[in-house]
């Protein structure tokens, strides 16, 4: 089974074919278990979780083009991190989007149970933060490194980035709304700095989704490749 990451801003019916490989893997997962609809936990520490955990459920119930799914939906709050039994007994796994400290923050306590899980062939979806912390160090929200400033600074953003354990699905960093917040900046200035050794960065309503078959690319956008070079850094981009 796969990882699929998501860079942000796939939120209507239109993207909901960018979720379909990741339902139809759930599908192929709840066949081989004997159940004839697949049961996917839904997983979201957005600010507006209830909201933001019912959105994405019905993405995944449109991307499935009519065919039953159980929703398991879970809205996290602030300091109240998720239980194992949020991801229990399902077929598949989608994680949201939100405050990337928060979301890692939430689903720490269950990072070991996701990789088991995943690794025994549960596919995992994450989207905007909730890909971020698929990786195995998951950047957060800063924009300098060494003071400098190396991406867009917003308001509550003009700290040193630091990077965090992820849940450790992929062991390159990613980053999000890469093209549409000039996020690709941070990502180079990240893998040139030594702070990670590779990275992948991921535009809106693009997908990345990583398998037994190697990477695929689908969407609009581009998924940017950064690795360290004898001089410096290789930016390429995949799948285009």
């Amino acid at each position: 089974m796969s990882v699929h990451l998501i860079g942000g801003g796939a939120t209507t019916s239109a993207d909901a074919p960018l979720y379909a490989p990741f339902v139809a893997e759930a599908a192929q997962r709840a066949r081989l278990a004997g159940r004839t609809r697949p049961r996917i936990a839904v997983i979201s520490l957005h600010p507006e979780a209830e909201e933001k955990a019912q959105a994405l459920g019905e993405l995944l119930s449109e991307a499935g083009t009519g065919a039953a799914i159980d929703m398991h939906l879970t809205a996290g709050r602030p300091g109240e991190p998720i239980g194992r039994g949020a991801i229990a007994d399902v077929d598949g796994i989608a994680v949201g989007g939100g405050v990337v400290e928060d979301v890692r923050a939430g689903l720490e306590p269950v990072f070991s149970e996701l990789r088991r899980l995943v690794a025994d062939g549960v596919p995992f979806l994450g989207v905007s933060a909730g890909a971020m912390i698929a990786s195995e160090g998951s950047f957060g929200g800063g924009s300098r490194i060494g003071g400098l400033v190396v991406s867009p600074e917003y308001a509550d953003e003009g700290y040193e980035l630091e990077i965090e354990a992820g849940i450790g699905l992929i062991d390159v960093a990613v980053e999000v709304h890469v093209a549409q917040r000039g996020m690709l900046s941070r990502l180079v200035a990240a893998v040139e700095s030594g702070l990670v050794a590779g990275g992948l960065g991921i535009d809106e309503r693009t997908a990345l989704i990583l398998g037994d078959d190697g990477l695929r690319v689908e969407g609009e956008g581009s998924v940017w490749r950064v690795l360290p070079a004898e001089d410096g850094v290789l930016v390429s981009t995949l799948g285009r």
